[in-house]
């Protein structure tokens, strides 16, 4: 069986996932027909829950703010479903609880086992996933041959097989890779067993998630293992880094966690939202439904999980900072294995550095930056330094250091502000190799 999570309602990445369809405003809704709905509700998480203890706890609190009247204020069957699933987190403290109206999907529940409507519900979110790149928003090389991944969903790796695969070979010939989750609001623990397998050897079984679950009233056990057969080769000694982030959610987080446990990853961001159960939609009647976790998933070294508490990333970050500080990282370990490219690394770590600590630059120094030199001229335009050449060429100069500056898409070479007597007298073509050539100032 599979399952999927979504982060809250308000920070969902998938509309096939949590349907806009269940905030839709709806007709409204009697006392009586609430009531029903927290009975209903009541009896769904006594036989689904994980939790048999908070279950109990979770209905005499809802009966009792009916009583007093908490819920009359929402009119419409969406604005109480809001409210239900605001209350179950609040008295659970588990993040997975969503409780929607949405009748047309409660429908297609019903009628599942209707080969043709199940194919045509099937055809419609392959559409949708397709839409988004099965949640792949970017797959690139970065400078010093580093591999970068970042993508916001854990698809169905029934559906997103193909695209997967195709990204994993694409960083098949990198040497490290950094696995972006930052943004990542979960989805499919079998797109994670997928992904994590490439990262493992094939050889030597390997656990990689172990969990229980409820199913009609059935308690399941499971575990998920490295896969022994996949398309495109493993990268079994590639240092791998993972990007964390107060949004990484569900299996986002298991993922991360799991790697870490198992010594594959260096986790680097801040600490996730901690939302470590499975989940589910059942119906409460022909309007509601509920999302509930229904099961553990635990580690496969300690054995825990860390609901509620979100996973510690190796190396606290500011996420907006993670990405540079990765590569940084990864730049860094490879010089100190790799003699051959020693020089090439320490060339591109100024820029990550700087991308990282965002150096300060004098705006009088930009200022007097600004003028012409031998061949070339600077111009300053809205707080930038622009580099121009042959009257018609201008990049911007990105600040490396105080008197260092990139050049906006040129790798190999770089300029320096040459003071003499609190002027700028010179500009300073700083090449990858070491050499320089200087430019005199002009005016």
């Amino acid at each position: 069986m599979r399952y999927h999570s979504c982060l809250l309602q308000t920070l969902s990445a998938l509309s096939i996932i949590c349907a806009s369809g269940a905030f839709a405003e709806v007709p409204g809704i009697s006392r009586d027909e609430k009531d029903a709905i927290i009975a209903s509700l009541d009896s769904t998480l006594n036989t689904n829950y994980a939790f048999p203890d908070i279950a109990r706890k979770i209905a005499p609190v809802l009966q009792e703010r009916l009583k007093k009247g908490d819920y009359d204020s929402a009119t419409t069957k969406a604005e109480f479903a809001s409210k239900l699933t605001d209350d179950l987190i609040k008295v659970s403290g588990d993040l997975h609880f969503l409780v929607g109206a949405d009748p047309q999907w409660i429908a297609e529940f019903k009628a599942k086992a209707n080969p043709a409507l199940k194919a045509k519900i099937r055809k419609e979110e392959l559409s949708k996933l397709e839409e988004i790149n099965f949640g792949f928003d970017e797959v690139a090389r970065l400078k010093g041959n580093i591999g970068y991944i970042r993508f916001s969903y854990f698809a169905d790796p029934e559906l997103a097989y193909d695209t997967a695969a195709s990204v994993m070979r694409f960083v098949g010939n990198t040497d490290a890779v950094i696995i972006d989750l930052r943004y990542n609001n979960g989805g499919h623990l079998e797109m994670a067993q997928f992904l994590a397998s490439y990262f493992f050897s094939s050889e030597k079984d390997q656990l990689l998630f172990d969990y229980d679950y409820n199913e009609d009233g059935k308690r399941i056990q499971r575990g998920q293992w490295v896969l022994p057969g996949l398309p495109g080769k493993r990268m079994v000694d590639k240092p791998v880094y993972i990007l964390t982030g107060s949004t990484s959610f569900s299996s986002a987080e298991w993922f991360s966690y799991a790697m870490k446990k198992l010594g594959r990853a260096t986790l680097i961001g801040e600490r996730t939202a901690g939302g470590a159960h499975p989940v589910a939609r059942k119906p409460l009647n022909d309007d509601f439904f509920v999302q509930v976790p229904i099961g553990q998933i635990r580690d496969p070294v300690d054995h825990g999980d860390f609901e509620g508490a979100g996973v510690q990333p190796d190396i606290p970050s500011p996420s907006i900072r993670a990405l540079p500080l990765a590569h940084k990282l990864a730049l860094e370990n490879l010089a100190k294995t790799d003699d051959t490219r020693r020089t090439e690394l320490a060339w591109l770590l100024p820029s990550l550095t700087a991308a990282i600590e965002r150096p300060h630059v004098d705006a009088r120094m930009l200022t007097k930056a600004a003028g012409k030199y031998e061949g070339r001229q600077i111009i300053l335009d809205n707080g930038t330094l622009y580099y121009i050449w042959r009257d018609r060429f201008r990049v911007a100069l990105e600040p490396i250091s105080p008197d260092l500056f990139a050049v906006e898409g040129v790798s190999d070479f770089r300029y320096r502000l040459y003071v003499s007597g609190g002027k700028v007298t010179a500009l300073e073509r700083v090449n990858k190799d070491g050499s320089i050539q200087r430019y005199k100032r002009l005016d």
